[in-house]
This record gives structure tokens, sequence and C-alpha cells, in this order.
């Protein structure tokens, strides 16, 4: 097997879907001995949109505290290694054909799903390089999501919003339910959420099992002190440090409540503040990407994976600060068609923005044709332009070095981006 014959089994596992469920991922992990026992201490996340910043936080800050760190997240956007890290390094090709070729009769037979297999992989690497500690992202909702098998010291919910309400439920109530059922006896628990409903959901989930409750809009106090594209400024207060003139290389203070939560489980874990800090200062070494990320100037480009609409809002929220910098904006824009498509677009309204709509590479994109016509139904200019590469490029050949692009709606067309 080589790795692209790893590939060619993995990728169609696709066909299987979404299948909830912990007894395939079980099989799996058994076959390999048990490897999700044996993950060192364990940071579960789930969520609905921050997961990616919390966990590369938390992966940058315990690395910075000298511990082997594990990082496990999805999707990738140009190679799946990157869903499988180590101290930032991804997992090597020729152990996921190790892996692959362990499972491929167990995975064929069970039926499989491909996060499933991906999570077996991860976590067995994981507990063959005996890592100290491992952060887990789940996939999707938490209960019966594959990566609810370990046993968590501690468990983050960064946010709760519509997402995946097929099959996590209609309200804010029963989907924060789902996400929360990751919690486990004795852990800690740590939240941004503020809904009431959403928080109620948490707060029962940990009372259930015993696991004390800290809470971002409560327990800790954080203030942006400065903000430009690719970097924010913050003070954190917890009750133990002053952490001030904090500098993090990202876009948006929408970011401030996920990093005083990584803060928090850090310093639950004993890590000192001075690495906490180097930490966070070096976040955009271990490969966290897309984030509202700025990726060039004259013209300014950002590169951002939003795809619902709380996430487009925050991120909109962050250009308007910039907006008025720029003459004109443009935005390039795919989406899945599963997503809330015109939600989106109106919140990029607020911008003032040119849409230029393509194709993601994916058999569930929204034709670019058709995203057009409904970014005109809403009032706005729009034109299709190829897929996101050819995109890009007529754009930064034609837009004025004061002009804004923006490149938004999937993790498909940001790694396409990526990828070229």
């Amino acid at each position: 097997m080589t790795y692209q014959d790893a590939l060619d089994f993995l990728y169609p596992l696709h066909r299987f879907g979404i299948k909830p469920g912990l007894h395939r991922v079980l099989r799996l992990l058994d076959l390999l001995g048990a490897p999700h026992k044996r993950l060192g201490q364990v940071v579960h996340i789930a969520g609905t949109n921050g997961k990616g910043t919390v966990a590369a936080s938390l992966a940058s800050i315990f690395q910075a505290s000298g511990r082997k760190t594990a990082l496990y997240t999805s999707p990738h956007l140009v190679d799946f290694t990157e869903r499988i890290r180590i101290n930032g390094g991804q997992i090597p090709r020729e152990k996921v054909v190790h892996y692959c070729s362990l499972l491929q009769s167990a995975v064929i037979d069970n039926h499989s799903t491909f996060f499933e297999a991906t999570t077996a992989i991860a976590f067995a690497w994981f507990a063959d390089e005996g890592v100290d500690v491992s952060i887990i992202e789940t996939g999707m909702g938490g209960r019966l999501d594959a990566t609810n098998v370990v046993d968590s010291d501690y468990v983050v919910i960064p946010s709760i919003g519509f997402d995946h309400t097929e099959w996590l439920g209609g309200t804010l109530a029963l989907i924060a339910a789902e996400k929360a059922a990751i919690i486990n006896n004795g852990c800690q628990v740590f939240t941004a959420v503020s809904d009431l409903e959403a928080l109620q959901s948490i707060k029962k989930s940990a009372e259930l099992c015993d696991a004390p409750l800290f809470s971002a809009e409560k327990d800790v106090a954080c203030r942006i002190t400065a903000q430009e594209p690719g970097m924010i400024e913050l003070d954190i207060r917890t009750a133990s440090w002053h952490y001030s003139a904090l500098k993090v290389p990202l876009t948006g203070s929408f970011h401030a409540k996920n990093l005083s939560l990584a803060v928090m489980v850090a310093e639950a874990a004993g890590i000192a503040p001075e690495h906490i800090r180097v930490g966070l200062t070096r976040l955009s070494e271990g490969g966290y990407r897309a984030r509202l990320e700025l990726i060039g100037n004259s013209p300014t480009v950002f590169l951002d994976v939003s795809h619902n609409p709380d996430g487009m809002r925050e991120t909109v929220n962050t250009l308007c600060l910039f907006r008025h910098r720029y003459n004109r904006a443009y935005v390039v824009l795919g989406f899945a068609s599963d997503k809330d498509v015109k939600a989106m677009i109106r919140e990029l309204l607020r911008l003032n923005i040119f849409f230029v709509t393509v194709a993601i590479p994916s058999e569930r994109s929204v034709p670019a044709e058709l995203l057009c016509s409904l970014c005109k139904h809403e009032g706005a200019e729009a034109m299709v332009l190829g897929n996101g590469r050819e995109a890009l490029a007529s754009l930064r050949a034609m837009a004025g070095v004061d002009d804004l692009i923006l490149v938004t709606g999937s993790f498909y067309l940001a790694g396409d981006i990526l990828a070229g």
C-alpha cells in the first residue's frame, strides 16, 4: 500500500456519510490495542465555532511548556496529514499507510466512516508515540461523535450555534446537550457560551458528572487593547495571573473568548504564565490557517473558512473595523449546499462588497451560477468567475493596491487556494 492507496481507501468512506454511534470506532480501537486509553492528559473540545482556535492555542501552549503534545482536528485544508499532529509536525505518510493496512479489513467489515477510521489512526499514532497530552476536537456534535471514547481531563465548549441541526436538534438547548455529552465524571469544564438555554444544558451535564464548570463570561476578564490585520493585543486577567499586552497572531476580537478559554485550561493543567505567553505568541507556527488569515497585501487579501451565520457575522464585524482603509471590497464566495447561504450573504452585504461566486471542490458545492443569482436577489453586485484560485488571481490582477479581497465560505475553498 502506498500513501495514495491509503487515501484512495479512506476518502471513498465518505459514501457512508455521517453515522452517529460509537460501536464501530470502538471495534477499530480494540484492534489497535485501545490507544484511546493511552493519550496522556486529554482536552476534548466541542462547539459550533471556535473549536479550532482553542485547539491550536492549547496545542501551542502545551508544546511551549515542554510537553509532547498531540493535536487532532478536522477538516484538513490541503493534505490529510494536517489533521493529525504531534508538536506541530504532521503524521508521516508512511504511518498513515501502516495504520490503514492494519485497519483495512475491519473498516470494510464494519462499514466504518471516514471520520471513524481517521480517529482510530490518530489515536493509534498518538499512543504509539507516547504523547503527554492530547488535544482532541470533535467532528460533529459530541454524544455520538467518534472522538467521544476518551476519558477527558478537560472539556471545552467555546460556542453553541445552529449547524447540523438535522443531526443535533433544532434548538440551542438540544444542540448544547448533544455537545455537552462529551463531559465525563471528574473532568473540568470550560465554556464561553452565554445563551441561557444552551448554558443550562451544559450546566446540567456538568452537574450530572460532578464536573466543575468555569465560564469565560464570569471567571476571567479579557480586554482587547489593540488590533490590526494579522495581530491582536489583549489583556487577560484570571484569578491567579494578569497577562498584559499579550500579542497573538490572529485577526479579530472574536478570538478573545477562545483565547481566554485556552488560558484557563492551561492554568488548570499547571502550565506556567511564561509558557502560556510564549505559546500564544507562536500560535501561527502550528499549522493554524485560514481563520481570517492575512495572506496578501496591496491589495489586502484575507482567507477565511466561516461557513455558518454566526461565524460569518464575526468575520464581517471584524472587517467592518478596517473597511474604511480600503477603496473597493471583493469577496470570492463558495458554499456547500447544506449551509444557510442567504443568511451569510446578508452578513457580507454590510461590507459594501462585490461578490465573485465560485464552485468549491466538493460534490456538495452550491453551483456558482446559482450562488451568483442568490447574491443578486439580495441586491448585491455579483459575477461568476471560474474556480477559487482563478477568481483570486483575476481579482488580484484587477484590484487596486488600496482594495480588499476576502475569500470565504468553506474549508474546501480555502484548501483550494492554499494548494495553489
